[in-house]
């Protein structure tokens, strides 16, 4: 048996995601090595915090082009910040660049609500997809954020969120996931969203 690599950048859940993974019977490695996430059947991109820091994180690491070149190769989940750096830009606090596997922008939210927006919140699913395969309309999930994705290609979003006004909370492109909020938090329903992305491994 394979194992999923789960990027480690210094930034992120490393553990809970790993835990969660194992508890749905996927075999995972944290790791920083580029050859081992090379090796990897899949990769898991967590991460926490500032955009900016964490991209400069990731590109200190060279963990970067690593990923690019995996992309297409294997799938790829981007964890709530993890999440935002698979876009091609994001705007907090300065334009920093992501890392452009997937087309579009994050952006501060734009709501009369509270920020950070943290809580459980439903998902509204707008393209078929297999990360939410077993899973009903509305199933809720935990997130943690005040900025959010803004893909350039409406194709590529596979779930809205409502707070406020409609969210980002997942997209997918070429074998490449994101997932705005946290699966490895989000009780059962996040159970079988990395359960999903286990049996994606060809």
């Amino acid at each position: 048996m394979g194992y999923t690599a789960i990027v480690d950048y210094g930034v992120g859940n490393l553990k809970s995601v790993s835990n969660a993974m194992a508890y749905v019977g996927q075999k995972t490695m944290i790791t920083g090595n580029a050859e081992e996430v090379e090796r990897a059947d899949a990769v898991i991109l967590p991460g926490v915090g500032a955009f900016p820091d964490a991209a400069a994180k990731l590109r200190a690491s060279g963990l970067d082009k690593t990923l690019l070149a995996q992309a297409g190769r294997k799938p790829i989940l981007g964890i709530c910040l993890g999440m935002q750096l698979l876009f091609d830009v994001g705007e907090e606090g300065e334009t920093c660049e992501g890392l452009r596997l997937v087309n579009g922008s994050v952006k501060r939210i734009q709501t009369e609500f509270k920020l950070p927006h943290i809580g459980w919140n439903g998902l509204n699913f707008c393209h078929r997809s297999p990360l939410f395969r077993g899973l009903d309309e509305g199933a809720y999930v935990y997130f943690v954020h005040s900025f959010c994705g803004h893909a350039a290609c409406e194709e590529d979003v596979i779930a809205y969120t409502q707070y406020g006004p409609p969210l980002l909370a997942a997209v997918s492109h070429n074998g490449v996931y994101g997932c705005q909020f946290h699966p490895e938090k989000s009780g059962e329903t996040g159970l079988q969203i990395l359960k999903n992305f286990g049996e994606l491994i060809r």
